[in-house]
């Protein structure tokens, strides 16, 4: 390892690079020249590349993976290096090696997170113009199932530019995924824990129609970035089953709606809790707190539950089709409570999440 080489108040651009082409020493040339410290990961890429790393360390340094490992893994690289040879205070930024950033809205980022030094700094596409299908698309879903997951709205979920300062990075190398799920899974993070993350608006740029020089693959690194909304679903789908053959067998034997409903809802919410907080959320919020919180949750609903059931029934909808229209329904609000409330872990009660689109001002916060 070098000796510690960056001073005081500098910016790092950090390049995370797999099979790349000329456009990355392009980018990464712009940003030297901007007063950048550049550090490149080549993430395994073939000995056909070996060119282009040579020539990029004559103004970059260049790290390598001898296999590829993933995005996630070749930032956390990266950082590893950076936090090892650069003095502090400094602010980093992750710039795609495809050339679909410019420097110019490198610059930006970082001047917001040089402001806002507990904030993580995302810079979001209007996803305006000529847009492959498949990023609009994918961007689309992924905005849905983020917001979704975690209650907090963020435009442009799948950005790999963004920038953070130095106090962050011990934490952000914590965060689990090694490929595209990591850059997912640092949002969901920042969510969880209620940190600030702030959106600045940056030019869209694609080079190509099919936006083929993205290494992105659709199914499994699809997946990855989906697989915690699916453990949720996952538990919340196995809590139905509990509650509605419960919810059947009690009205095929009683025929009481009501008693049906709660006997079943009571069993299903016991299963629900422990699946949540051990597989789901994997919480470390203390058990009698979650628990009586959950308590608390449990009774609300069933009380909503119940009278929501009672009212389609008397509407006119069949006492089965009404108990699987009532789940459905309490589906959001359970998960949103349970997310933020019951099983959130808060690391500083003086954090308080700010999520800003486009140019708002937002207060400093402590970390």
């Amino acid at each position: 390892m070098d000796e510690k080489v960056i001073e005081s108040n500098k910016r790092i651009a950090l390049i995370p690079a797999y099979e790349p082409d000329e456009k990355m020493l392009e980018v990464a040339k712009e940003l030297k020249d901007n007063s950048f410290k550049v550090v490149i990961v080549n993430d395994g890429s073939g000995v056909d590349k070996d060119a282009i790393f040579t020539e990029a360390k004559s103004f970059a340094t260049v790290i390598s993976h001898e296999v590829n490992k993933g995005k996630g893994a070749a930032i956390k690289t990266g950082l590893r290096y950076i936090t090892e040879n650069c003095f502090a205070p400094f602010t980093v930024v992750t710039v795609d090696a495809d050339g679909q950033h410019k420097v110019v809205d490198a610059i930006r980022v970082c001047e917001r997170a040089e402001r806002q030094k507990g904030s993580l700094i995302l810079g979001s596409r209007k996803m305006e113009g000529k847009i492959p299908l498949r990023s609009r698309l994918g961007n689309t879903i992924t905005r849905f199932v983020y917001r979704l997951s975690s209650g907090a709205k963020v435009y442009d979920t799948q950005t790999g530019l963004r920038a953070f300062s130095d106090s962050l990075i011990s934490e952000l190398v914590d965060i689990p995924g090694s490929r595209y799920e990591y850059e997912m899974n640092m949002l969901m993070t920042f969510a969880k824990e209620n940190r600030p993350i702030e959106e600045v608006w940056i030019e869209t740029v694609y080079l190509d129609e099919k936006n083929s020089s993205s290494h992105f693959d659709t199914v499994k690194d699809s997946f990855r970035i989906y697989k915690e909304i699916i453990k949720f679903s996952g538990s919340s789908l196995i809590g139905f089953i509990i509650d509605y053959i419960m919810y059947c067998l009690l009205i095929a034997t009683s025929g009481k709606i009501v008693l049906s409903n709660v006997l079943a809802r009571l069993v299903s919410a016991s299963v629900n809790y422990s699946l949540n907080r051990t597989l789901v959320f994997k919480s470390n919020a203390p058990v009698a707190r979650s628990a009586m919180q959950y308590g608390a949750l449990a009774v609300f609903i069933l009380v909503c539950n119940t009278i929501l059931l009672n009212t389609l029934v008397g509407l006119g909808v069949g006492i089965y089709a009404a108990k699987v229209l009532t789940e459905i329904i309490m589906f959001t609000f359970s998960w949103t409570v349970q997310h933020k409330i019951i099983f959130g872990n808060k690391r500083d009660n003086e954090n308080r999440k700010k999520i800003i689109n486009g140019q708002q001002s937002v207060v400093n916060q402590k970390i």
